[in-house]
């Protein structure tokens, strides 16, 4: 079935079939980042961040229903260093300038602010279909297949440490359900054998800030300090029977 536009595309039952597995990712990640304002960016018709426990959440899309607010993805109208939380589905595939998407979130994200992409895997069977010519102008056999070692490296780049992750979709990209059932036996044997052979990869990364020191509470500090003084006493043998001996 053509499709016009990626949303459509996951209305349809492989597009469904895909997003169950992307929301049961999501579902079990968001819950344990934490923060005052996530961001989701494109397929704004889907809550992907429906179980964060982060209070105030935004949809950003260019165009569509479901979007807080629109505005494209290389031109955010959000404030530099106020995003705890930013998921991108599958928006560098479909992106003009992908590492323009990627400085625009390293801008608005915060010092240690968590990064979820989403992807299309070009080292699959989904990714050989994407490779056909007479699907080449359907969603989202149109997109550009951004491989993960890429988008690593362009993480890297902008300071950002990938610390999570996973494949996921191993069936071969039928459009029928009953060819997908037949090939079932493909998700647990793909997860263990052919790991990479997945359709979609699911990225987390850390934004690092290099140099920057975290403010802690002052009754942290003191007790860092004198952990630290106990240890170096240790060190020197001036600690006996749990007393530190001072130095005249």
């Amino acid at each position: 079935m053509a499709t016009n536009t990626l949303n459509e595309w996951f209305a349809t039952p492989l597009g469904q079939y895909l997003l169950g597995k992307e929301r049961a990712y999501l579902d079990d990640v968001a819950p344990d980042i934490f923060g005052y304002h996530a961001l989701q960016i494109g397929l704004a018709e889907h809550d992907l961040l429906r179980e964060s426990r982060i209070a105030h959440r935004m949809r950003i899309a260019p165009w569509g229903d479901g979007a807080s607010l629109r505005a494209k993805s290389h031109e955010l109208p959000i404030a530099t260093q106020s995003i705890d939380l930013a998921v991108l589905p599958h928006v560098l595939e479909f992106a003009a300038d992908p590492h323009a998407v990627l400085r625009e979130i390293d801008r608005v994200m915060m010092p240690e602010g968590r990064l979820v992409i989403l992807g299309f895997n070009p080292w699959s069977l989904w990714g050989l279909r994407s490779s056909i010519g007479f699907t080449r102008h359907q969603h989202p056999w149109n997109g550009t297949f951004v491989s993960l070692p890429r988008v690593k490296d362009w993480l890297a780049l902008l300071g950002f440490d990938v610390n999570a992750g996973r494949l996921a979709a191993y069936v071969p990209p039928f459009d029928s359900d009953q060819w997908r059932r037949r090939f079932g036996f493909m998700e647990p044997a793909g997860d263990r054998w052919w790991a990479i052979g997945g359709a979609v990869y699911m990225l987390q990364a850390v934004k690092r800030v290099r140099g920057m020191r975290l403010l802690t509470p002052a009754w942290q500090e003191k007790a860092a300090r004198e952990r630290s003084l106990i240890a170096a006493a240790k060190r020197e043998g001036h600690v006996k029977s749990g007393h530190l001996k001072i130095i005249k």
